[in-house]
């Protein structure tokens, strides 16, 4: 691992610690330095802002390992995965998810959603062609349905175990992908 990946863990794992103990709007680029025994240039040279840190934290953390070798097949177990890391760092994320950025992690997880529940919904209707404006409805309901029941989750504190959640929504999925492929396909 090179210099500035190890600093740049480093800066990561000192601003998720204080977002542990602090709202993410109350802390500063001097309070992240100097949890890190860093200076603040040191902080300026790897990070743009505090808005990129979280960002990068969200895609290192949480969206790369979702959509990393995903598949119709597989979508669920990287859900499961992606909410495991959610689960274990339950602090830093239902901070993360109070801050103003949080809607940018969520229009991101929205088009990455949307696109594998068109291949789900391609797969569904096997040889049967659906209207693509139909098809991307479909997509972009279930999107909506799965991310906001995950925004739901976190904010309401994590309660359940992810397989719960995952296992609700692979139910929903399950039970709603045949009837509205049919539906869309019979219009």
């Amino acid at each position: 691992m090179s210099e500035s990946s190890i600093t740049k863990k480093i800066i990561a794992t000192g601003f998720k610690e204080l977002m542990q103990k602090k709202p993410f709007e109350k802390i500063t680029i001097s309070d992240i330095a100097n949890v890190c025994g860093i200076n603040r240039q040191t902080f300026y040279y790897h990070f743009q802002d505090k808005y990129d840190l979280l960002n990068q934290i969200f895609c290192n953390e949480v969206i790369y390992p979702f959509i990393n070798d995903i598949t119709v097949d597989n979508w669920s177990n990287n859900l499961i995965k992606m909410l495991t890391v959610v689960s274990n760092n339950s602090k830093f994320y239902i901070n993360a998810l109070r801050t103003s950025y949080s809607s940018e992690f969520q229009k991101y997880i929205h088009t990455v959603s949307t696109r594998i529940f068109a291949e789900i919904i391609d797969d569904a209707a096997g040889k049967k062609l659906i209207a693509t404006n139909d098809k991307m409805f479909i997509a972009e309901f279930f999107s909506y349905g799965i991310i906001g029941s995950v925004v739901a989750w976190v904010t309401k504190g994590i309660k359940e175990s992810p397989e719960v959640i995952v296992n609700h929504i692979v139910n929903l999925v399950n039970d709603c992908k045949n009837y509205a492929v049919r539906r869309y396909m019979d219009s």
